[in-house]
């Protein structure tokens, strides 16, 4: 990636540094004081996304060698992983950041159809097992919690909405998404000329990317399912930094019912996709789903504090990885 295109997506991650140490809803004594009472647990929630970031390179490395020799190493897909989430704090929307960063890095390791066909497919395949973990996590509440008519509405909704959802997605990945996106981004305003531009220009490379989706689901079940399964893992495995939070405050708290919490809070955060750094998306998703397990929402509030803190954390690391072990495209 050429420097200038570099230094862009650094600018965009200290934005999301300065933004959100200017939006903590509390004075630095009161913040200070909250981190102090995490004592270990909060180092503990902090290296836990080690591991969780190690899944989701796994995942996406598992696409990028398609059972072979990896032309990448592991290292800079971990490097591109935990950069390119950081980015996607910072930015609108979500993958409006991190993704054309990891595509524009590696390309210089296995050319630009082969980087943007592998980055489109682990970002399906991240938000394909959202829709999993949410689906779980619905039956999950069945078997644990007492319902009523109201929740037992509301998880009809989800499962419908989740469900539908799956399909669509099996259904991209068997005839691939690109051309169809980019058909769908000429009916948006202040885009249409654009994606018209580009699907006319690019058709050959978009027709190209749309036959290693489908190939990857057709032909490579294995790699297929792997991903997917690393991808899912790590959503329960996220759900422990719930669990050790929780238990700063609590001791009567279960794993499952923290997956629940997370799934919840998740859920509520991705309606609200259009927000930066999902701010106060996150947080009300926190006390909404503590209060509806009959866990104090102040606790939920208090988690999202934490978790704030942590993604404030990684996404330093994460900009600063940017700036380091860089390959020039030759």
């Amino acid at each position: 990636m050429k420097e200038k295109f570099r230094n862009i997506f650094w600018f965009f991650g200290i934005f999301a540094i300065v933004v959100m140490l200017f939006t903590f809803d509390m004075d630095y004594e009161e913040l200070w004081a909250n981190l102090h009472r995490a004592g270990i647990w909060l180092p503990a929630v902090i290296l836990l996304w080690v591991f969780i970031y190690y899944l989701n390179a796994w995942s996406w490395y598992v696409i990028i060698r398609d059972g072979k020799s990896a032309k990448v190493p592991f290292w800079q897909v971990y490097k591109l992983t935990i950069s390119g989430y950081a980015l996607n704090y910072a930015t609108p929307v979500g993958l409006m950041g991190g993704e054309p960063y990891r595509i524009m890095e590696l390309s210089s390791y296995v050319g630009t159809s082969k980087a943007t066909s592998s980055v489109i497919l682990y970002a399906m395949m991240h938000i394909f097992s959202h829709f999993w973990f949410w689906l779980t996590s619905a039956v999950l509440y069945v078997l644990i919690e007492p319902m009523n008519w109201g929740i037992g509405v509301m998880l009809a909704v989800v499962v419908a909405f989740c469900s539908l959802a799956i399909y669509f997605f099996m259904k991209g990945y068997r005839n691939g998404m690109a051309v169809r996106t980019l058909k769908m981004l000429t009916h948006v305003p202040f885009l249409k000329k654009w994606a018209n531009r580009f699907s006319v220009e690019k058709k050959e490379t978009l027709q190209r990317i749309d036959a290693q989706i489908a190939e990857l689901h057709k032909q490579r079940k294995s790699t297929f399912y792997v991903s997917l399964g690393l991808e899912f893992l790590a959503r329960i495995v996220g759900c422990l930094e719930v669990y050790f939070i929780l238990n700063i405050l609590t001791t009567d708290v279960s794993f499952l019912v923290c997956i629940l919490i997370m799934a919840f809070t998740s859920l509520f955060a991705n309606l609200f996709f259009f927000s930066p750094m999902q701010l106060g998306a996150r947080e009300g998703g926190f006390a909404l789903a503590t209060g509806g397990l009959a866990i104090p929402s102040a606790f939920g509030v208090y988690t999202s504090l934490i978790t704030r803190v942590r993604e404030l954390f990684w996404i330093i690391i994460g900009v600063l990885l940017m700036k380091v072990g860089n390959r020039k495209k030759g």
